[in-house]
């Protein structure tokens, strides 16, 4: 009877911390607070903390094992952060100094505002235990990682200090860095720690573990002691200067440059933004990872340059992956005429986004480029009009208008590429709790001369519980779709695809959780009388382990139905004719270590059909740190394609071994070496950074570029560059 009433006494419990709503209170202080990693000041003594952190991982049904405690300050201009991390020893991993950590496989504390309370956008500020500083953009809901930017970059300080079995962190942020109402008394708030020592990942406001751990679907309050006052948001001049010496081995050639330009940042109250730019150079942003591309259609890269990030979402989160009517890429980017991409210079560029009011969000972008008469390439005004607007609880509807107009007159210009226009309509859908969400949208693309089938059109409907998911989605891209600032997969295709997913949790075992997916993808084409050109059906099975470690598997078989002739081995052999069809099966087995590990890899094999012969792949990605000044990391495929005579066999190999050396939070150094036997070409980026000041920093880029088929040099260049962020 007695184990009956306190088990009962521990089922209330539970019931009634799931069920309550969870707050903090954020009290004013007169005087600021001196980071130094104690919090002995008598403003902290009054502050209540955020506490009892559920389990996220292994399991969110139980309190988490160590204590975290968040108290938090404010004055005119910051918000104080002080965060009590408790743990059962001080072995903590730190893989790096690096700035914008990723949050696995290293103990870290992450904090989410969503400033506006609409459970779509927020902000991410996050540290470890040595002090390393990250903080990203969320948008989507904080659906998966991909809503995740943390190119986002703003000045805020950290300070953090070691003890015995805990350690203490210390936060100054400027309240300039965040977007909200003048008055607002209440924020939404949530928090994620990963704790490497036990095992163990926990979120303050719990979260299941079918949703993300980034949703913000969960949120607790925060509570202002005092309406939040109108911030003073400085106005940032980034200046840089640049030179470059460059040699082109294969026309002997050489070059030297210099370029002067920079950006600023203009604020138009707390919640609207304008970027400008002028002659921007990016010459020091992170090199792009090769990828092997054995399928039809182009792979999709993601945008790293900064002057593209702040409010990313409202801009390219139209249409969806095999539609999106704006991708910022394509900007400073055009084909010369061997069709090969090429940097086409940016002259000058504007940008606002922000929120007009409490539900409205607007973005604006101008961006005019210079003309290559050499190759052909127009001066273009690339602007953009986005809208949103919060209806229901966490949901939205947005309107675009992408235009892209020639702003001469060119003699080699053809008439019907004077002009690209896309107009659009997107719904987005997210409930309360997260459980369903779905999207709807309907964009029409205009050219000199179109015949109307210029429609693109599609959504999805998501169904998400503990067990069970369902996703039903729907794509139609007219072929005469055409949107020139954006990415489209193909034109003429009308697709399903529909997902269903059993999530099994065992109790006492070493299994965290296994998972049973079915998902089927057919693809038809509307001009041939929905002709079946593509069609998929994929069974995977999935284990994760308590250990961190996990497995799957999966049977794919998949039907093809050529509409161009086609070379599935990228040799320049005889090509596979057009109008043929093909049914090929593989079965694919991957393994991820556990990230906690000194030395951690994964890899993939696929082995079986592809189109009239076989492939048999091996990929592989292996990391050792030697925490927290030096990380290596390679990443690695081969793929063995042999096609039945008179068509080619070729054994394709790609190989990108990565070093980087932290010596301190202000100075880095990252070489990346990349070998991709399809292009015959051998490459290396290594790259100084010291950051002198915040957002301030010099740059060295040394870039090499060899041909493989014979060995010979292709170019070399060093870069130097120097940004400084001044605040006026």
């Amino acid at each position: 009877m007695l184990k009956l009433y306190w088990g009962f006494l521990i089922f209330l419990f539970v019931f009634v911390c799931h069920a309550q709503e969870k707050q903090v209170t954020v009290y004013w202080t007169e005087q600021p607070i001196v980071l130094d990693g104690m919090l002995t000041e008598p403003q902290w003594a009054r502050a209540i903390p955020a506490k009892d952190f559920w389990q996220y991982f292994p399991t969110d049904s139980v309190l988490s094992k160590n204590n975290t405690e968040i108290k938090m300050l404010f004055d005119k201009k910051y918000l104080y952060v002080g965060i009590a991390v408790e743990a059962i020893g001080n072995d903590f991993i730190v893989p790096s100094l690096k700035r914008d950590f990723r949050a696995r496989g290293n103990d870290n504390i992450t904090l989410i505002f969503d400033t506006f309370n609409d459970g779509n956008n927020a902000f991410v500020f996050g540290t470890n235990s040595e002090g390393v500083q990250r903080e990203a953009f969320l948008s989507g809901g904080g659906a998966d990682n991909s809503d995740f930017n943390d190119s986002w970059d703003v000045k805020w300080e950290n300070i953090t200090k070691l003890y015995d079995d805990y350690y203490i962190a210390e936060m100054k942020i400027p309240l300039s860095n965040f977007k909200f109402r003048e008055g607002e008394t209440h924020w939404r708030f949530n928090s994620y720690r990963f704790d490497t020592q036990s095992n163990e990942r926990s979120v303050w406001v719990n979260i299941p573990q079918n949703q993300s751990v980034i949703s913000l679907a969960f949120a607790g309050d925060m509570i202002f002691e005092r309406p939040l006052e109108k911030t003073r948001v400085p106005f940032a001049v980034i200046p840089y200067i640049s030179g470059d010496i460059r040699k082109d081995y294969t026309l002997n050639q050489s070059d030297q440059s210099f370029s002067v330009g920079g950006d600023a940042k203009i604020p138009l109250g707390n919640s609207m933004n304008l970027d400008l730019t002028i002659n921007p150079d990016f010459s020091q942003v992170e090199v792009d990872e090769q990828v092997v591309n054995l399928t039809r259609f182009e792979a999709f890269l993601p945008e790293k340059r900064q002057f593209f990030i702040d409010n990313a979402d409202l801009f390219g989160g139209f249409g969806n992956t095999q539609a999106n009517p704006f991708f910022s890429r394509r900007i400073g980017i055009a084909k010369n005429l061997d069709d090969e991409n090429i940097e086409n210079s940016i002259i000058a560029g504007a940008r606002m986004s922000g929120k007009l009011t409490k539900n409205l969000r607007i973005g604006l972008l101008d961006i005019q480029t210079a003309e290559d008469r050499k190759n052909e390439i127009p001066t273009n005004n690339n602007a953009v009009i986005a809208l949103q607007q919060k209806i229901l609880d966490r949901s939205n509807i947005g309107f675009i208008f992408v235009n892209r107009q020639v702003t001469n007159d060119p003699d080699f210009l053809a008439e019907d590429e004077t002009f690209n226009r896309v107009l659009g309509m997107d719904f987005n859908y997210l409930t309360k709790n997260n459980i369903w969400s779905g999207k709807a949208y309907l964009h029409k693309s205009f050219i000199p001369g179109d015949d109307g089938k210029s429609f693109s059109s599609g959504g999805f409907l998501g169904y998400n519980t503990r067990f069970w998911k369902f996703n039903f989605g729907s794509t139609y891209i007219g072929k005469d779709y055409q949107a020139d600032l954006g990415f489209v997969t193909r034109e003429d295709i009308f697709t399903i695809d529909p997902v269903a997913t059993r999530i099994f949790y065992p109790v006492n075992s070493s299994i965290n959780t296994h998972t049973i997916e079915l998902r089927s993808n057919l693809t038809f084409s509307p001009d041939l009388d929905f002709l079946l050109t593509d069609g998929m059906v994929d069974l995977e099975y999935q284990i994760q382990f308590t250990n961190q470690t996990s497995i799957e598997m999966a049977l794919n078989h998949t039907y093809t139905y050529l509409l161009e002739e086609f070379d599935p081995t990228r040799s320049d052999g005889l090509t596979l004719p057009a109008f043929t069809d093909y049914h090929y099966t593989k079965f694919d087995f991957t393994y991820r270590s556990d990230l906690r590990k000194t030395f951690s890899y994964s890899f993939r094999t696929d082995l079986g059909q592809f189109y009239n012969g076989e492939k048999y792949s091996l990929l592989g990605e292996a990391g050792l740190r030697i925490q927290p000044y030096f990380v290596a990391s390679i990443k690695s495929s081969i793929n063995y394609v042999t096609l039945p005579k008179p068509y080619a066999t070729e054994t394709i190999l790609f190989i990108g071994p990565k070093f980087d050396i932290t010596f301190t939070k202000n100075l880095f150094w990252s070489t990346y070496i990349q070998f991709n036997s399809l292009d015959e070409e051998f490459g290396l980026n290594s790259r100084l950074q010291w950051r002198f000041k915040p957002l301030s920093d010099l740059f060295v880029v040394y870039n090499d570029n060899y041909k493989t088929t014979p060995v010979s040099p292709g170019g070399r260049a060093l870069t130097l560059k120097l940004t400084y962020w001044l605040n006026i």
